[in-house]
């Protein structure tokens, strides 16, 4: 009676337990914990193939070691050394001077070794240098992009809200993004694709930029103020002439957040610099006094206020005439980091709600349908054996349920396959034992004899083929990516829940039966 009676506590309490997972499900009001997260195809949502610009990210390395070459060069004092990019990929630097050849050749040993010098060449005293990153060099800036705009990404998604996304690599450079229960698609979609290279630059006011047409000085560049007119509806371009030379990159923030300007009551995104990058604010800011300085996001110039005096603490504002939202996403995407490079996408899908409820609907029938026909067999077949099999059933479906809610699991369409699997298995094992049992009862052997033989001998024979099963979930969970694993995961919580209510549910009532209740035997 006392093993019984830890038995039955043990049972009850898994059924408690169960129960308040999938309550939230159920009925979020009579418990609001947290629902069963449902995947892309039941519950709709956008699923995109991006490709990231790999090219761009080796283009954008050159560009900088050119100008940290030519920064390089003018504290050197190599007045007649010029840098340039060339090709988009290669450096190319000229030396007017014979006798400043050496000095750069020195600088080139100390700071930029990692370089290739393709070819060196002498035209009217003038010697030319090409050179570019080695392949290998090339290949690891690459992978790198990659990695680092899948990450990005991710911080991107999570801060966005959106509930167990599926964001992983495909290939080289492509990344697949699956994000459930997103409505609204083209901001989704912005959010992922902007680069975010946040760029501080001096505005150069000694001419108008509309005069140029598109003639602009040596290391200058037309960038345009994009605002919307909110009363006429239109969109209103103004350009500024902006020296190339970037003082400041946002790779030194350490905080954005969207707050409310008092004055105007519109929102706007203070950023925080960390030490170094609030060193180098103060520097700029006491260097360029009296200038305007354009706050440039992906070559969009946000603002270009005029610098009074030198700011230091390190905190610069953006303002924009944004909505609540825009700014929000502005600072998720600030505080996530900047793209290494720009990202295309290739592919895009959206499940809508509708086509997720159908799914549902046809997977819970089809669940309904498989499980009422076992019962129905259970009972015929083994009769009151087999009614207590078919309870064991339903505990093993609540079961199942209940443990994909605890690990907040994403259930999707191969996940109810799953769920059916698992099912016929839970009653394999039960079909197992019975037949057990009856080869028992032939042999002459007592009721409680039988039983206690069939579920000792039928439960080492379940438990291999289980444990196997397992292993292969297992093994498609670690290796497998997307709806495989959460068909792997459901599989396994399947298998551990059909063993428990196959071997020790079941085995529960039997024993009630036949010790509390007295009973003699039942029909099998």
């Amino acid at each position: 009676m006392k093993e019984l009676s830890w038995r039955l506590a043990i049972v009850l309490g898994v059924v408690i337990l169960a129960t308040v997972y999938i309550l939230p499900t159920a009925n979020p009001k009579i418990w609001p914990y947290k629902k069963m997260n449902l995947g892309l195809d039941l519950q709709g949502g956008l699923h995109l193939l991006l490709e990231v610009d790999v090219v761009k990210a080796v283009e954008s390395t050159i560009e900088h070691t050119t100008q940290e070459m030519r920064d390089a060069i003018r504290t050197k004092g190599i007045e007649s050394a010029m840098a340039e990019r060339v090709d988009n990929d290669k450096i190319l630097v000229r030396i007017t001077k014979p006798e400043d050849g050496d000095k750069f050749q020195k600088l080139m040993d100390e700071e930029f070794a990692n370089m290739r010098i393709l070819s060196k060449t002498t035209e009217n005293n003038t010697q030319i240098i090409r050179m570019d990153l080695p392949e290998k060099e090339t290949e690891r800036i690459k992978k790198s992009a990659s990695e680092q705009a899948m990450e990005t990404i991710r911080n991107r998604i999570d801060a966005f809200g959106v509930s167990e996304p599926d964001i992983r690599r495909q290939g080289d450079n492509r990344i697949l993004a699956q994000l459930p229960g997103v409505e609204d698609v083209r901001r989704a979609k912005d959010l992922m694709g902007k680069t975010a290279l946040l760029e501080f630059k001096i505005v150069d006011e000694s001419k108008d930029p509309e005069s140029l047409k598109g003639n602009t000085p040596p290391g200058t560049e037309i960038l345009y103020q994009v605002k919307n007119d909110k009363d006429t509806r239109r969109e209103l371009k103004t350009p500024f002439l902006l020296k190339k030379h970037t003082l400041l990159t946002g790779a030194y923030l350490t905080d954005a957040k969207v707050q409310i300007d008092s004055q105007y009551n519109e929102p706007y995104v203070s950023i925080s610099f960390d030490k170094k990058g609030a060193k180098l604010f103060e520097r700029v800011t006491g260097e360029n006094v009296k200038k305007r300085l354009a706050i440039v996001l992906d070559k969009k110039v946000y603002s270009a206020p005029t610098i009074q005096e030198r700011i230091s603490g390190g905190e610069a504002r953006i303002t924009g005439s944004f909505t609540m939202d825009e700014a929000r996403d502005l600072a998720i995407v600030l505080r996530a980091g900047a793209l290494p490079a720009p990202v295309n996408i290739i592919e895009e899908r959206t499940v809508g709600a509708s086509l997720g409820s159908d799914s549902i609907f046809k997977g819970f029938l089809s669940m309904c349908v498989g499980s009422f026909l076992l019962v129905l067999f259970m009972a015929i077949y083994y009769r009151m054996s087999g009614v207590m099999a078919d309870f064991a059933l339903l505990l093993n479906i609540l079961f199942v349920c209940g443990g994909l809610a605890a690990l907040q699991a994403t259930l999707t369409m191969p996940g109810i396959a799953g769920i059916i699997l698992t099912i016929g298995m839970a009653v394999d094992a039960n079909v197992l034992v019975f037949e057990r049992i009856r080869e028992e009862l032939r042999l002459g052997k007592s009721f409680h004899a039988a039983v206690t033989a069939g579920y000792e001998r039928a439960g080492i024979t379940i438990m291999d083929a289980n444990v196997t099963t397992l292993i292969a979930a297992v093994v498609l969970f670690q290796f497998g990516t997307g709806i495989i694993k959460g068909f792997a995961v459901t599989l396994g919580l399947g298998i551990i829940s059909s063993m428990f209510t196959a071997l020790f549910v079941t085995r529960l009532i039997f024993d009630y039966f036949l010790l509390v209740r007295k009973v003699k035997s039942i029909s099998i």
